[in-house]
């Protein structure tokens, strides 16, 4: 709302000082806007039902006296475009003085009328809540459809006795369950930090705080996608159209972002409080029921492979042909497996540039 009024009073200003037809007419038709839009705003602020007699009256006051102050600003630019002279010009700063000094009243007006319960939607420790919030009802989303592919009477843990399919199911829903109180955890532990005024209330501090809001963020949204790659990769795998190599790939992943949204939490957070104690216990059963799906993935594998069983040709010729194609086939999967390394360093270094500085350190390690 006040804004307008600000932008139109520094264009109105300046159409003062040039005397430009074109400067003149673009501040008439910004002014005409910006006064309306003032009014318009102040008006329906003042009459809601919430807000008080007192508060009311001094809206209207000031929304008046802007109004009015811009008016004689914009007067005074007439009669310098009339009768151009170094002394009319220089009367231009009082008069948006005034503007201002209405202007910085009518934002003193509208913090009252704010109340308790209002809160900056552009604010990044408001941004950064929401973000925790919707990474929580995503993973639940991805949850949800696990148990839709194949719904339990009761609850398993993955261990020997179920089959590979069950394993990799249970094992990825408890992932998800996981990580689902990890995101909570997470949003609690970020409004125990707005709470205590360590994040969001000292205004020197707000680069710095926006940075951890950012990393905080970052991290909730890697913590969602990895736990909905996995999800997806426990589907494909158990209709077999997913390889184990890639179960192990998205648990670890989910491991991997797990520990940068911890990190990021831990930045500013007391290390003793109950909300972080809960924190740190939810990261540690993602932490788990990962190497619970790590585990099973591994074990399928590891028994595909001594079911494989190689068939050894008994004449000289077809035996050194065999060697000879499974050094081939070994040459071009080490080839294919070193091209692999080199292109999840160049994703790492990549993403590595957009990491906040908290998460860095940690990020290199994974």
């Amino acid at each position: 709302m006040t804004k307008g009024i600000t932008f139109a009073t520094a264009k109105a200003v300046a159409a003062g000082n040039s005397c430009r037809q074109e400067d003149v007419i673009a501040t008439a038709n910004l002014s005409r806007r910006a006064i309306a839009d003032m009014l318009h705003s102040c008006k329906k602020a003042a009459y809601h039902p919430e807000v008080s007699k007192e508060v009311q009256s001094r809206a209207l006051r000031y929304g008046k006296e802007c109004a009015s102050g811009y008016l004689g600003l914009l007067e005074h630019v007439l009669v310098i475009i009339q009768k151009p002279s170094h002394d009319l010009k220089q009367q231009l700063a009082t008069y948006s003085k005034r503007v201002a000094g209405s202007v910085t009243e009518l934002i003193q007006a509208a913090e009252a009328m704010k109340g308790t319960e209002w809160v900056d939607p552009e604010d990044p420790t408001v941004i950064a809540e929401n973000e925790l919030l919707g990474a929580a009802a995503a993973i639940e989303a991805a949850a949800k459809k696990l148990e839709q592919l194949k719904p339990r009477a009761k609850p398993k843990e993955a261990d020997e006795s179920l089959n590979f399919e069950e394993q990799i199911l249970e094992a990825a829903k408890s992932i998800a369950a996981a990580t689902s109180a990890l995101v909570k955890a997470a949003s609690a532990a970020q409004r125990e930090l707005v709470a205590q005024g360590k994040v969001g209330a000292i205004q020197a501090n707000a680069v710095d705080d926006g940075q951890w809001s950012q990393g905080l963020i970052s991290a909730a949204r890697m913590v969602a996608a990895a736990t909905s790659n996995l999800c997806e990769a426990a589907n494909s795998a158990v209709q077999g159209h997913a390889s184990e190599e890639k179960l192990i790939s998205s648990a670890k992943q989910v491991a991997a972002s797990t520990a940068q949204l911890l990190v990021a939490c831990k930045v500013k957070a007391d290390q003793d409080s109950q909300t972080m104690k809960r924190l740190q216990a939810a990261g540690n059963a993602v932490k788990r029921a990962s190497d619970n799906l790590v585990k099973a993935a591994q074990k399928a594998a590891f028994d595909a492979q001594d079911d494989q069983a190689v068939v050894v040709k008994s004449k000289m010729v077809g035996g050194i042909a065999q060697i000879i194609a499974a050094q081939e086939e070994m040459l071009r999967k080490e080839r294919e497996l070193d091209e692999a390394r080199k292109k999840l360093a160049m994703i790492r270094q990549q993403q590595y540039k957009f990491l906040p500085t908290e998460l860095r350190e940690d990020g290199q390690e994974q």
